[in-house]
């Protein structure tokens, strides 16, 4: 593998050692790579079901590729994403600003984490709005230091005009989530997601209801934000999409999503890029 060695992989990319660091990192948040059984990284099923040279989307065409790897980034429940975990589950406004946001992530931060100055929560929370909103390029700068994340195709952040900063003359930018139904989050998406939702979270149960998957941490409703009616139209649509196997009874004291089966994922992404073609 590659970045076994990180020399090796500096001269085959192409890039500083930094450079390697960092991709190694975000491939492995992104469920592309794991930790191999004897040391080093390997691809995962995903990494080759998805991007793999014979893979469904080696070159991250499609929007629904850029909604998994965002949905691998933000809900993995043994390792969260801090800045993701905060900001997608936890904060319950659409609108946000750096000065509000960064109490409210100080005091999510749990207690034996290393991450505690400032600047470090500061820089993650910077991280975390430009994977999603595009830099403002000034006349003069470089190019290459505006390229933008793949996952500002997304559009699920907005920045939406500026204000004062919270006791501050300085003024700053207002961002919003798009919290409006999403196209592209297909149901044969939804259906994928919320199968990891079901596998990851809650493994022994053979039904969810249905405010948890539209609002419960980690869920595709918060993932994704989704209004509860997008939620809901999807899962009208889950019994096709899985030949069955998961279905949704919208009884009248708790509506719920409930399995008969839980495919494999290769199952979902084939169905996801069927859907797609």
């Amino acid at each position: 593998m590659i970045f076994k060695d990180e020399n090796a992989a500096m001269v085959k990319l192409g890039v500083g050692k930094n450079m390697v660091k960092s991709i190694r990192f975000w491939a492995e948040v992104a469920g592309v790579l794991e930790l191999g059984p004897k040391g080093g990284h390997k691809i995962t099923r995903f990494g080759h079901e998805v991007l793999g040279h014979d893979g469904h989307d080696p070159f991250i065409q499609r929007q629904e590729t850029l909604w998994l790897l965002h949905w691998k980034i933000a809900a993995n429940p043994w390792q969260p994403f801090f800045h993701w975990q905060q900001m997608l589950n936890f904060w319950h406004r659409n609108e946000f600003s750096a000065s509000e946001v960064m109490p409210f992530l100080k005091r999510g931060l749990p207690a034996n984490v290393k991450m505690r100055s400032p600047r470090t929560i500061a820089d993650g929370f910077r991280v975390f709005v430009a994977s999603y909103v595009p830099p403002r390029v000034r006349k003069g700068e470089i190019a290459e230091d505006t390229l933008d994340c793949p996952l500002v195709e997304l559009g699920l952040i907005r920045a939406n005009g500026e204000r004062p900063a919270a006791g501050e003359i300085a003024r700053e930018t207002i961002y919003t989530f798009h919290m409006e139904d999403k196209s592209t989050v297909t149901p044969a998406v939804f259906a994928w997601a919320l199968a990891e939702f079901w596998r990851n979270r809650y493994p022994q149960e053979h039904s969810i209801p249905f405010q948890l998957i539209s609002t419960g941490e980690g869920s595709p409703g918060q993932i994704f934000k989704l209004p509860e009616l997008a939620v809901r139209k999807r899962l009208d649509e889950l019994s096709a999409i899985t030949n069955g196997a998961l279905t949704f009874t919208d009884s009248r004291s708790l509506p719920s999503a409930v399995r008969k089966d839980l495919p494999e994922e290769e199952f979902f992404l084939d169905a996801i890029f069927s859907e797609a073609a």
